[in-house]
């Protein structure tokens, strides 16, 4: 139902698994597994997995804390989208990316839940994109010292609404990691 004409295809979206990012995460070791799952049933299926690291003064580029975690590793034909900001489509490649594999419908994992995450399917749906959020596999960091409630909630929170975000001719909604279907339904 994606507003892209000619884009029916849909890329699995991998936000941020770096080693710095998701060091001390809620539930890491578990995410990043259901992460692996999507990896290898994308793979499986022939179905763009498209990998996105981000750099900032806290996180410099090429620095073993940048580097995308130990379990998980790009294929070399992946692309991976380097981003600055929380938007995943923030002055990056990444509508060029997904424009050339004709991609209209993004399955979005990853990390930091409240943050990149969260900014990406916002910014995939005022983009046009279907976004489908993998309810088990996003993790945040614990940030109740700064008046965040606890990493679970902000979690729950953001699989529940975003299981009933609307846009016109676009669809949003959440699936565990055994439920995602990559073609849309």
């Amino acid at each position: 139902m994606t507003t892209l004409e000619q884009r029916p295809h849909s890329a699995l979206l991998v936000i941020d698994v770096q080693v710095g990012v998701v060091e001390g995460n809620h539930d890491r070791d578990r995410v990043i597994a259901n992460i692996g799952t999507l990896v290898d049933k994308a793979r499986d299926e022939d179905v763009p997995v498209v990998w996105v690291q981000h750099s900032d003064d806290n996180l410099a580029r090429d620095s073993d804390a940048w580097q995308i975690v130990p379990e998980l590793r790009p294929d070399d034909t992946e692309p991976v989208v380097h981003k600055h900001y929380g938007d995943s489509f923030e002055d990056t490649t990444l509508e060029q990316v997904l424009s050339s594999l004709g991609v209209g419908r993004l399955v979005v994992s990853g990390a930091q839940t409240d943050q990149c995450v969260r900014s990406t399917l916002h910014g995939a749906i005022a983009r046009g994109y279907d976004a489908l959020l993998v309810s088990d596999a996003h993790t945040t960091e614990d940030l109740t010292d700064y008046g965040a409630p606890p990493p679970a909630q902000v979690i729950a929170h953001t699989n529940l609404y975003w299981g009933f975000h609307e846009a016109p001719g676009r669809t949003a909604g959440t699936a565990a990691t055994e439920e995602v279907a990559f073609s849309a339904t």
